[in-house]
């Protein structure tokens, strides 16, 4: 016990000592004092109601004047300064793992201005570095007593080993300091700018309005600087406080006497001082933020003040996203769906072997939504990319990008209806811009096949475009889905470009039994930018099979085919994903297939969840809470907007017999452009004769409106590209460029 309670006792010094340098041991026993400031004697009264073990020190004892603040024997402030973080250099012998043949290795690492670098020797700290680590975006964890690991994000990782746990602790303490410090150092950290961005940062007006907000940001910055030093500081000195207070209560019940005694007196002795000296250091340091935050209060308040009193709409002028406009209420319910029977044998045994979208089918196997408002569906689970663009790994970021490719499945479980095939020319814009920062546009940019061009640009450092064109082919017992097109996610930060494609959709039952749909394949997440890649496997339902239905597995791995994340999860459900430590190959002695790879990892962390359908989904076509906004009428859309297609808006109010026939007019409508285009288009041809003997002249005219043709230089794919110009038609409230489809 008493050799436990010495290593508690070192353990929580090595801490005080690194969390405030000047704390330093003298050379008595009860004198563990900061140096250079003023002592005052503590009378024992004054103690021994906080303390009430402290009874067999002796006093009165000499701490500095600056303890006896938070200690309530004085209630003059303190003249000394708040103590400062421990220096950036800290250097020593340190265990490193090199691989199995070697083990760990003794390397000298020196830890300077948030950089963790290591050398074979001392010798070489002067000329040959073999590894550096930026404790900025670095993660660090504990395995046991004396052995913790260092990785920022997956391209470098080190296992370390230290000689014994008190010197792990002071690697630990010093590492976990010096990466507050490297975050706080950072041009741009991950919180700076999300909220309040320097664009849109109030002015307030006349002179004198740009060194005011610039004292402000100063203030604001240096107060968390000192907040998260203090919250550094707190941890540390709590764990190992708490730890160092079991050893000594377990010390108490020995009851020990002789040499043994007075042993435990003066440990226990010299753990009361460092417990007082701690806890006032930290009362201390409270006093500087607090008394910051209140001159900041302050300085904001008279500054509120003078533009409201001055400028009553600066605020909504300058800053767009600090508007008092309150939000837009959305509906939450739909009109419930009618129960109509219908035979759909009877429709479908004419559809076997052909391609559906070339099939005209009645409103009753729709739901009251179009292709475009599907697409913009992926939109659901929007914050994922959000986190992405804040990851300064680009491993990481890649395990955000895989689980939004995953998550925008999770709303297709009970959705068996099928959506409006859209008309040519057909739009659909979703303007989440206040609420969640993003601008969606789709539009249907081709009829045979049909396809669809989606472009979503956001505040938050990331733009999403896809052109997805639908093949669907009816089997008899299932109806396959395959959507064909190349998804891409492009982050400011970085300049990440990845890519990807969607798996196909089966939908099961369709002669007899309940319907049901399932997702099988696997898909290529790309990093063009850096190489990396997600592998991601949809695992088919099987009855004999022991997995959990809907299963969905993935690795990321660099350029160099190294793995370093595994993911796991249900298409349905939830996504994890783990850091890979190791990875070995398995049944090197099998003489059949590939040897499978075994993963060793860190404890897996929930990456995205399925929010919970709404009250009532069952009745409302199983609708999500954003699909039930989707098809919500808004003031200033295109006329061609899905929301305004007539025989949809039927079918949402339930009035089905009416959909069909508005379904049959617009279709008619539709066909009969198409007509007229490829009669101009004709005539164009017989009156040009350099295009005569070309096979491949178009037989339809139509040019999308908002979006433009082009070859993709990441894919080689001919897709359409947004080409700006329709948030300001909606601004000028200007549609005369947009044809007559409803």
């Amino acid at each position: 016990v008493l050799q436990t309670c010495t290593r508690q006792l070192v353990n929580f010094e090595e801490t005080c000592q690194l969390v405030f340098p000047h704390y330093s041991s003298c050379s008595t026993e009860n004198e563990l004092l900061p140096p250079r400031l003023p002592f005052s004697p503590i009378p024992k009264t004054s103690l021994i109601n906080s303390y009430p073990n402290i009874s067999n020190l002796s006093f009165p004892l000499k701490v500095p004047q600056i303890f006896i603040l938070s200690l309530g024997a004085v209630m003059s402030e303190p003249k000394t300064p708040t103590p400062t973080p421990a220096g950036d250099t800290y250097k020593g012998w340190v265990f490193k793992w090199t691989n199995y043949i070697k083990g760990y290795q003794r390397r000298w690492f020196v830890l300077s201005n948030g950089l963790l670098s290591y050398y074979r020797t001392q010798a070489e700290m002067g000329h040959t570095c073999r590894g550096t680590i930026n404790l900025a975006t670095a993660t660090i964890t504990v395995d046991d007593a004396c052995n913790f690991v260092i990785s920022n994000g997956g391209a470098q990782t080190y296992h370390l080993k230290a000689s014994c746990e008190v010197e792990r602790q002071r690697w630990i303490t010093a590492l976990e300091l010096a990466k507050a410090k490297a975050a706080r150092m950072q041009p741009e950290s991950d919180d700076s700018g999300d909220d309040f961005p320097p664009s849109s940062a109030p002015v307030a007006p006349g002179q004198g309005g740009g060194s005011q907000n610039s004292e402000v940001q100063s203030a604001l910055r240096t107060l968390g600087s000192k907040v998260e030093d203090l919250s550094t500081c707190n941890d540390l000195i709590s764990k190992h406080g708490s730890a160092l207070q079991r050893s000594l209560s377990e010390l108490d019940s020995l009851r020990l006497t002789g040499e043994a005694g007075d042993k435990i007196r003066q440990v226990t002795e010299r753990a009361t001082l460092f417990r007082i000296t701690s806890n006032a250091m930290i009362n201390v340091s409270i006093m500087a933020p607090l008394r910051m935050s209140i001159s900041l209060y302050a300085k904001v308040t008279v500054i509120s003040s003078f533009k409201l009193n001055e400028e009553p709409l600066a605020m909504n002028q300058e800053s767009p996203s600090q508007e008092l406009v309150p939000l837009k209420t959305r509906r939450t319910r739909i009109p419930d769906k009618p129960n109509y029977s219908l035979n759909l044998w009877s429709i479908m045994k004419n559809c076997i072997g052909k391609e559906l979208s070339k099939i005209p089918m009645p409103v009753n196997f729709n739901e009251p939504i179009s292709m475009l408002q599907r697409l913009s569906e992926d939109l659901e689970y929007h914050e994922l990319l959000d986190k992405a663009a804040k990851c300064q790994s680009s491993l990481e970021q890649m395990c955000y990008v895989a689980a939004f490719s995953v998550s925008s499945y999770s709303t297709t479980v009970y959705r068996t209806g099928k959506p409006f095939n859209p008309l040519l020319g057909e739009t659909f814009e979703l303007d989440r811009r206040r609420e969640s920062g993003y601008r969606s546009l789709c539009e249907q940019v081709s009829h045979h096949p049909p396809a669809a061009a989606h472009h979503v640009i956001s505040d938050r450092g990331w733009t999403l475009r896809q052109e997805i064109t639908v093949a669907s082919k009816f089997r008899g017992k299932y109806l396959s889905i395959m959507p064909l097109g190349t998804i891409h996610a492009i982050f400011e930060k970085g300049n990440n470009h990845y890519t990807w494609k969607k798996v196909t959709t089966t939908v099961h039952n369709i002669i007899v039994g309940k319907l049901w749909i399932d997702q099988s394949g696997e898909i290529d997440v790309v990093n063009h930018t850096t190489g990396d890649r997600c592998h991601l496997k949809f695992a088919p339902y099987s009855y004999f099979s022991r997995d959990v239905a809907r299963k969905v597995t993935g690795v990321v791995m660099d350029k160099d085919g190294k793995a370093h994340y595994v993911l796991s999860g249900t298409w349905d459900e939830k996504m994890e994903f783990s850091r890979v430590m190791q990875s070995s190959r398995g049944g090197e002695n099998g003489t059949e297939g590939k040897q499978k790879t075994v993963y060793q990892t860190l404890k897996a962390r929930e990456v995205w969840r399925r929010n919970p359908l709404p009250d009532g989904a069952e009745t409302m076509y199983y609708f999500t809470a954003l699909a039930l906004t989707l098809n919500e009428p808004e003031e200033g859309v295109a006329p061609t907007d899905s929301r305004r297609r007539p025989d949809q808006r039927l079918m949402e109010d339930g009035r089905w017999d009416e959909a069909n026939a508005e379904k049959q007019r617009l279709e008619e409508k539709q066909r009969s452009a198409r007509r007229e285009r490829e009669r101009e288009a004709a005539s164009q041809r017989t009156s040009s004769q350099s295009e005569e003997g070309k096979s491949s002249a178009p037989h339809d005219t139509y040019q999308a409106l908002w979006f433009e043709p082009c070859d993709d230089r990441i894919t080689g794919e001919q897709v359409h590209i947004y080409k700006g110009g329709y948030w300001e038609a909606k601004d000028r409230g200007s549609w005369e460029g947009c044809p007559d489809i409803f």
